[in-house]
């Protein structure tokens, strides 16, 4: 077991939309904001309770960290619990189960009333809010985004610790063919590097959010997440604009996502199995293209 080679995102207050996007949306670099919500109603209301007596009876579907198996699509929720409960047991207990991409617009709109989209040179898709759950010790998937936006992630109610990779790590990831996620089999949080030597040449960089914390996600980079707390947070998102960008953003969403649906639902664990296999090949033969460079 080990640990990636981490390097520390930049935290910044107060930041100005001239600094963001001269030095860090344009660059593409990553960076931490600890001002964006402190004029926010949210930042005095958002917590736990504050959400559960506005929508406690809302039933909610749960996800964990266990891989998809056999026929099932690539993301498929566990159990579906009112959204009061799910709340009390954060409150009480560590678990591992998750909301996942909880539409405010559909869901629980008046929260529109206690944040803004902040003017930082972003062109937000203003018609996705989406919130996040999770309890202490929960941890998500090392992925990136498949719609390859630029994403502001606002956490409340707690810490989260968040390691980020460029999309240039992505070849020493074990990143699973027809997905944005990598093999489900490898711990990123104690990565076994004699079982997949590729991780040994991995450069992370990472971050504790606590509340009312803000950090820039740019463009197609990879996200591992562990909640040292239950909490929750928000992510506002800026959809790609480049050509380029956009073909692939095309292709993953209408193409590579129903694809692999089609195939899991067709062939099974066979084909799960498969991919997993071609991973490591794949991966592997960049750590030998590496070596002989």
């Amino acid at each position: 077991m080990g640990k990636f080679k981490t390097t520390a995102i930049t935290r910044v207050a107060n930041i100005s939309k001239q600094d963001f996007v001269d030095n860090y949306f344009r660059p593409q670099k990553p960076i931490v904001m600890t001002g964006l919500t402190k004029d926010w109603p949210a930042y005095d209301k958002w917590n736990l309770d504050y959400i559960r007596d506005r929508a406690g009876d809302q039933v909610v579907p749960l996800y964990d960290s266990e891989p998809t198996k056999g026929r099932q699509n690539s993301a498929v929720p566990v159990t579906e619990m009112k959204l009061y409960d799910y709340l009390e047991l954060l409150k009480k207990q560590p678990t591992d189960l998750r909301i996942f991409f909880y539409n405010i617009l559909d869901k629980m709109p008046e929260l529109l009333d206690d944040f803004e989209f902040p003017d930082i040179g972003l062109k937000f898709f203003k018609r996705l809010p989406a919130m996040f759950f999770g309890g202490a010790g929960s941890q998500v998937l090392a992925h990136y985004d498949m719609d390859l936006a630029d994403l502001i992630h606002f956490h409340f109610h707690g810490t989260k610790r968040v390691t980020l990779f460029s999309p240039g790590q992505s070849k020493y990831l074990y990143r699973v063919p027809f997905s944005v996620h990598n093999l489900e089999t490898i711990d990123m949080a104690n990565p076994d590097f004699e079982k997949y030597p590729a991780l040994r040449n991995v450069e992370a960089l990472q971050a504790t959010l606590n509340h009312g914390d803000a950090i820039f996600m740019p463009s197609g980079y990879w996200h591992y997440i562990q909640y040292l707390d239950a909490g929750f947070s928000i992510t506002l998102r800026a959809l790609p604009t480049k050509p380029r960008t956009l073909m692939k953003t095309a292709y993953n969403v209408i193409f590579m996502r129903n694809f692999e649906n089609l195939m899991r639902r067709s062939i099974g664990q066979k084909w799960i199995d498969y991919k997993d296999r071609l991973t490591v090949r794949k991966t592997e033969r960049n750590l030998v293209s590496r070596v002989g460079s």
